[in-house]
């Protein structure tokens, strides 16, 4: 484990994020935890995970009764989750895994809320027998979850609707489409009074969740989601003429500014819709429950990689580096829906100076569309200077891709203080070709040759 600091010239302890990549790096080369044997990392600004989280509970601050979970999807590193615990956060996780390394983070099981759209009958069994959260995707789900529930479980059970109010920019990241695979879908003909039957006849049923999206997603269409579940809410719980409904999942889904260092929309700018909306849903009558992930995480880290190669090619210069698909899989695939801001530092982990050149950087991965930034003006880059992807601490290094076989980074958790003294801690070790090999079935290398040779 990487745990070190030294002090280096003056810099606040906070900054922009150019200015605290800078400290970082230059002392992340000095340790050894990016350079030649370390091509590529990540690291997770501490401090301003901890500031995130601060500005989510105040904007909530006034909120009689609100649970905030954290997207394990979005940074599933226990160690990132264990500070989230510790930071107050709940936790929302959409498989076995994510339920696993939530319980190992420190998470309380009342406070994890269990979302998928295919959980198991053996997975809804786990979660119900730990008295964890439960947000059933649909009816058929609620039927086996009338088979498994035991009367005395303390999981607060739920159901996920789809209010339909429509796609934001990016289609990928909208799940209140008319079709999306999420959720009961509202307006399809007999889906609401299907909802209500099923409140009716399970006492037990005492949540209502939606989620509008998240990326590409306005705040006024999210609004439009939690308004019609808050309707619907009322709708249950006066036909049923009792507060069947207890609690509202209102999701998570604030987008992120990826084209410079302003946090916007804040979310205080998040509330402030939603009280305009929707002003019924502060007033106590119902708990609350948030999901956010991406936008606690994503500019509160940055992945750095080392240039390999420089090249020209039909008029254009390319910068050949080890951060590409396999950490920015979302960037290289739909690069217009997901542009990063690219920084080039040079080879000590100082900020590169002088005149801008168009420049693809691109990634080691083999196939041709591996590029994180197309013509890009930037200082000409060189043999061993550094890249930084900003804005990259959700998503990107804690998920990566395992195309050929690429050992995922090393991540590094930070602080800089304010007379300029970095730490560094190791969150995750870099995979070895060790665990790549068994990984890839080194244990079974002869399955397939025995089973030949066996069969003839």
């Amino acid at each position: 484990m990487i745990q070190s600091s030294s002090t280096l010239a003056p810099a606040p302890a906070r900054g922009t994020t150019a200015e605290r990549a800078a400290h970082v790096l230059r002392h992340a080369v000095r340790g050894g935890a990016l350079g030649p044997g370390e091509p590529v990392a990540g690291f997770i600004d501490t401090a301003g995970v901890r500031d995130s989280v601060s500005a989510l509970h105040e904007a909530f601050g006034d909120v009689p009764d609100v649970l905030h979970t954290f997207a394990a999807k979005a940074a599933s590193l226990i160690p990132v989750l264990r500070l989230l615990a510790a930071s107050g956060m709940g936790c929302e996780v959409a498989s076995p895994g994510e339920l696993r390394i939530a319980l190992d983070a420190g998470f309380a099981p009342g406070t994890i809320v269990f979302d998928s759209p295919a959980k198991t009958r053996e997975e809804l069994r786990q979660a119900l027998s730990l008295g964890v959260a439960v947000n059933a995707d649909s009816l058929d789900e609620l039927r086996r979850i009338d088979e498994l529930r035991a009367p005395d479980s303390a999981s607060v059970l739920g159901l996920r609707v789809n209010p339909q109010v429509g796609t934001g920019s990016i289609g990928a990241m909208s799940t209140a489409t008319a079709t999306s695979k999420f959720g009961v879908a509202l307006r399809d003909p007999g889906a609401r009074e299907a909802v209500v039957r099923a409140f009716a006849e399970r006492p037990w049923l005492t949540r209502l969740h939606a989620h509008v999206g998240s990326q590409g997603c306005p705040l006024e269409l999210i609004a439009a989601g939690i308004a019609e579940t808050y309707e619907l809410a009322e709708e249950i719980n006066a036909t049923l003429g009792t507060r069947r409904i207890t609690s509202i999942d209102i999701g998570g889904g604030l987008p992120v500014n990826f084209a410079g260092d302003e946090v916007a929309p804040t979310y205080a700018d998040y509330v402030a819709t939603l009280r305009a909306a929707v002003p019924g849903l502060f007033d106590g009558r119902y708990a609350l429950v948030t999901e956010f992930g991406r936008s606690l995480l994503a500019k509160n880290g940055f992945i750095a990689a080392l240039v390999e190669y420089t090249k020209d090619a039909g008029g254009r210069r390319i910068a050949i580096t080890h951060a590409g698909a396999q950490v920015a899989t979302r960037t290289v695939l739909m690069p217009d829906a997901w542009p990063l801001r690219i920084g080039a530092y040079g080879p000590a982990g100082d900020p590169k100076d002088g005149p801008r050149l168009a420049q693809d950087v691109a990634g080691p991965c083999c196939f041709a569309g591996d590029v994180v930034a197309h013509a890009r003006e930037l200082p000409e880059l060189a043999e061993g200077d550094i890249v930084v992807l900003h804005d990259t601490g959700a998503y990107y290094f804690s998920t990566p891709w395992a195309y050929n076989s690429l050992p995922y980074p090393a991540v590094h958790g930070f602080t800089v203080t304010a007379d300029g003294e970095v730490r560094l801690s190791e969150v995750r070790p870099a995979q070895t070709l060790d665990e790549i090999a068994a990984a890839s079935g080194l244990a079974q290398a002869d399955a397939l040759t025995d089973q030949l040779a066996t069969a003839f």
